[in-house]
């Protein structure tokens, strides 16, 4: 072997071209004469290393870089070691350069772990020695470390020049703040000769800076190079600051100043691409010289072919530890950050966003093109071509095992979950859509489209073109849109004159979701599945695009959709198969009930349905409680009276449509209160299913309940009310059962009231008729004023109600109702007058009993529907003892209905019809059949 030739010290950064610089202030391309004495030192002329100075260079670098207690250095022949502790000369071993060199090869494979340590992991001295310590506690054989600079120094960096080249003096003030912090920060972590060394290095960094800061200030410009290089320093301090701390533990260490090592050529606006061969081969000379089991590196900055300083752009200290670990072919490169690894979706924007602990190669990077803060694409090229794995890990949680992105086998079992790994999106989009006849089958139209966009320099992020080539349409930053349309009017001027091109139309407020997971395309129900979650979030889909890498299906859509459709695909895929966000409107004896039936049923939907009910917000009339992420309900009613706001149902509303972390809500209406239906329709038409045993809105005017079923029918949006009728029985949905499957309804008749049922199965032998209503009022079956009931008006409801189901349009006004209150009752101030005065009238309600039991009937008061005669009625009827009807008991309700199928024997329903208990049973199973419709298991 031979030494290899060290490069002319006299080269674009010489000590003579920066007093050139200095005393004629003329900005040069080639800035660097520290760096240009650092090179000297590393790579010595022959004059150099004959000269009289009776200084050894390699050791003077070791001792400079190593900070070893045992120096591994080989000297050349014929050169003088001095002792640094007695500043003493002694002639060292005569050893020959190849014996070096074959002693000092640079060893590759699983020995070396690489890290890489961020700003925010550098912020301060603390921070500095929580990474020593983790460097120092990976038992590792050989440890490659990239730093960043300190958090904010780069920026304080490009702000110095940024003044500097603006003439505005201030640039002096600046560069002092970033003396004295990085001063400050030795100062705490470093002491003694240590610190001394690294101040002594920090105060000769600093003047070289003022000068060349001066010299920029002057001529009023920057070259790149000369931005680069002023940059570049925040690393340098940040790793000798980091070995220096190595050290004190008492482990041998080096630092690198990577612009020795990575050389980079400039590859386009704001990019390069790696040398990998120049970078490898001059590694390997840097390692003769410095082999330590522990290197400090810098990231970030890197040199071109001609040793001019450069960096490597966006991201680059994660770019440099790939690069690094794959010339050295390490067995892991982990990326330490503030996170605990990469999410599944933008946490900000989706709470329920979960660690993933694998990501494929092809996924991160789709990830990143999307805006996912993973890694720069470039960023996984390097160590893919050796299959080493990265890991974001969060150095504020070490216990954390973070994500680690490898080379994955694909997914043989076609799970949907493993599939689809991540969402994200990109907003301020524009989409432009280019349409005519005449580019059906006309060569060359899509190259002349895309040649006019590249000609304007606008970013093209995602393209679908029509199987018909009727159209094409393509994404672009909102910021360049402008510029795009006016050139492709400009350029196709004559086409839409002609009417071969019909418009070049621009679609403003757009943003980007973007489903990634490995093989996706492949795996059947992935798209059918996305789609779907995003038409029940009632999301409209303006374009898509699925490459045949199957790694992403792309859709663009309203940017004000862009978050609910961002949580109703991650819902649908990440949390449960169905998260249903609810709001309870009225926690009255209904509303309360069902509220703790939900507690105590919650945990077993979600482990046994995967089921997720979040209850979002509670609100009576006059106050209500909020929450984000789901009110805990077994402090519900501590809550609303310690925590409450006042009640407002539009802001109540706006909270659950717009301001949760879940796409599928509904309003539990629990009141009958006729102003809360009244917003059944607004609610719909928002995306937001309602469930309610309030019976006003579909008994109330037949415009507006048809009004209400046309919209619910035509959208994605559901309304079910089986709870309206006969609390939990399953009224509603037997009718329609009924009629869906082509049954004619001919008939329904029943006992729809429990408090009724309860008062006519009681009103027997010698009891009177206000002993049975008064057990009735005190065991709660009737309203506070028993008139509501017996009034009959409810019935009627009911009646017209089912009526509606059954397809006849009619008013309550059309249904004759027998009212049980005796007429000179009905003026009464009070229930408890009419309580009072209701004995007076038991002598009628006896005798029409005794004429009913005379002829073996009893009383029962019944609504009818008569579909065939289109006509509904609610009265007090007689039935024969062997009648189902006859039969009940309690608050029962039964429910006969007589049908072309069911005409010889009518079909019953039958059970408890009245009670908190069984309607909110009835709500609650409306709740569970919404999460069914909406994919959970039925």
């Amino acid at each position: 072997m031979t030494t290899p030739s060290p490069p002319n010290p006299t080269g674009p950064f010489s000590l003579a071209r920066l007093a050139v610089m200095r005393s004629l202030a003329v900005a040069s391309p080639h800035p660097g004469a520290a760096f240009a004495a650092r090179r000297r030192r590393l790579h010595p002329s022959a004059a150099d290393r004959d000269s009289i100075s009776q200084r050894c260079w390699r050791c003077e670098k070791t001792r400079d870089r190593s900070f070893g207690s045992s120096l591994r250095v080989s000297h050349l022949p014929g050169t003088l070691h001095r002792d640094v502790s007695k500043n003493l000369l002694t002639p060292t071993a005569a050893v020959s350069v190849e014996e070096a060199e074959a002693t000092a090869d640079l060893p590759k494979g699983d020995m070396w772990s690489v890290h890489k340590f961020g700003g925010t992991c550098m912020g301060t001295s603390q921070r500095i020695q929580n990474v020593a310590d983790i460097v120092l506690r990976d038992l590792s054989e050989r440890k490659l470390v990239v730093v960043s600079a300190m958090s904010k120094v780069t920026d304080m960096m490009y702000n110095l020049v940024n003044k500097a080249q603006s003439r505005d003096d201030s640039y002096i003030t600046a560069l002092d703040e970033v003396f004295e912090k990085h001063m400050e920060a030795a100062k705490d972590l470093l002491a003694g000769e240590d610190l001394a060394r690294f101040l002594s290095q920090l105060h000769a960094d600093i003047s070289n800076l003022k000068a060349m800061l001066r010299a920029i200030y002057i001529a009023g410009h920057a070259t790149e190079s000369f931005s680069d290089f002023v940059v570049g320093h925040g690393e340098l301090w940040s790793a000798q600051m980091l070995s220096y701390a190595i050290k004190k533990s008492g482990t041998p260490c080096s630092w690198m100043d990577t612009r020795e090592v990575l050389v980079v050529n400039p590859s386009g606006s704001n990019q390069v691409d790696p040398d990998y061969l120049e970078s490898e081969k001059r590694l390997e000379q840097w390692f003769v010289r410095h082999p330590a089991e522990t290197i400090i590196a810098t990231g970030f900055i890197a040199s071109t072919p001609d040793n001019i300083p450069t960096t490597l752009k966006r991201d680059g200290s994660d770019f440099s530890a790939a690069i690094i670990g794959s010339l050295v072919k390490a067995r892991q490169v982990t990326i330490w950050t503030d996170v605990d690894g990469v999410f599944s979706a933008d946490p900000r924007k989706v709470s329920e966003a979960v660690i993933l602990s694998t990501l494929s190669y092809q996924e991160a990077w789709e990830m990143s093109y999307f805006g996912a803060n993973v890694l720069h694409p470039r960023t996984i090229i390097p160590v893919m071509k050796y299959n080493i794995p990265i890991v974001i890990r969060n150095i504020f949680n070490t216990s954390a095992p973070g994500t680690m992105i490898c080379q994955q086998p694909a997914n043989e079992n076609g799970d949907l979950d493993a599939c689809v790994k991540a969402f994200a999106t990109i907003d301020k989009l524009a989409l432009v859509n280019v349409e005519g006849t005449g580019m059906a089958g006309v060569p060359g139209t899509a190259s002349a489209i895309f040649g006019t966009v590249k000609d304007v320099g606008a970013n093209v992020i995602m393209i679908s073109q029509a199987s018909s080539e009727h159209s094409i349409c393509f994404a672009v930053p909102e910021k360049e849109v402008a510029s795009v349309s006016a050139a492709l009017h400009a350029r196709f001027r004559e086409a839409l004159a002609a009417g071969r091109l019909s418009k070049v139309e621009v679609i403003h407020n757009c943003s980007i979701l973007a489903a990634v997971g490995l093989r996706m395309a492949s795996t059947p129900g992935v798209s059918a599945t996305l789609f779907d979650a995003l038409a029940k979030a009632n999301i409209n889909v303006r374009a898509i695009s699925q490459g045949c890498s199957e790694y992403n299906i792309t859709v663009v859509l309203k940017q004000e959709d862009c978050v609910r459709a961002l949580r109703a695909a991650h819902s649908r895929f990440f949390l449960s198969k169905t998260t249903l966000a609810v709001g309870i409107v009225g926690p009255g004896l209904i509303g309360r009930t069902l509220l703790n039936q939900l507690k105590d049923q919650a945990a077993v939907l979600k482990e046994n349905l995967n089921i997720d009910l979040r209850v979002m917000g509670i609100t009576g009339s006059r106050t209500m409680v909020l929450s984000d992420i789901g009110i805990d309900l077994t402090q519900w009613k501590g809550k609303l009276q310690t925590e409450a706001e006042t009640a407002d149902l539009d802001k109540f509303v706006h909270h659950l449509s717009e301001n949760h972390f879940f796409p599928n809500r509904v309003l539990v209406d629990c009141t009958a209160d006729t102003s809360v239906a009244s917003h059944y329709y607004d609610w719909l038409k928002k995306g937001i299913h309602v469930i309610t045993p309030n019976k006003k809105a579909n008994s109330g005017p037949l415009d507006r309940y048809l009004k209400l079923r046309t919209l619910q029918r035509a959208s994605y949006t559901h309304y079910f009310y089986e709870a309206t009728v006969g609390a939990g029985l399953p009224i509603i949905s037997t009718l329609r059962g009924l009629l869906e499957t082509g049954d004619k309804i001919l008939r329904i008749e029943g006992i729809f009231s429990g408090t009724l049922s309860y008062i006519f199965n009681n009103f027997e032998g010698a009891r009177t008729f206000s002993d049975v209503v008064a057990e009735a009022k005190e065991a709660g079956y009737t309203e506070p004023d028993p008139r509501d009931d017996l009034s009959g008006t409810d019935v009627a409801r009911k009646v017209i109600i089912l009526a509606r189901e059954s397809g006849l349009r009619l008013e309550l006004s059309d249904i004759p109702v027998r009212s049980l209150v005796p007429e000179a009752l009905r003026s009464c101030a009070s229930a408890d007058e009419y309580m009072q005065k209701l004995p007076s009238f038991d002598q009628d309600w006896a005798s029409e009993r005794n004429d009913a039991e005379a002829a073996g009937e009893v009383l029962r008061y019944v609504g009818v529907v008569d579909v065939i005669n289109k006509k509904g009625q609610v009265e007090l009827r007689r039935y024969k003892r062997d009648h189902p009807f006859a039969q009940l008991s309690g608050s029962d309700n039964i429910i006969a209905f007589t049908t072309s199928r069911y005409k010889e024997q009518p079909l019953i329903v039958r059970g408890p019809g009245a009670g908190a208990e069984v309607t909110a049973g009835g709500v609650f199973s409306d709740i569970l059949r919404l999460a069914s419709y909406l994919g959970a298991p039925s």
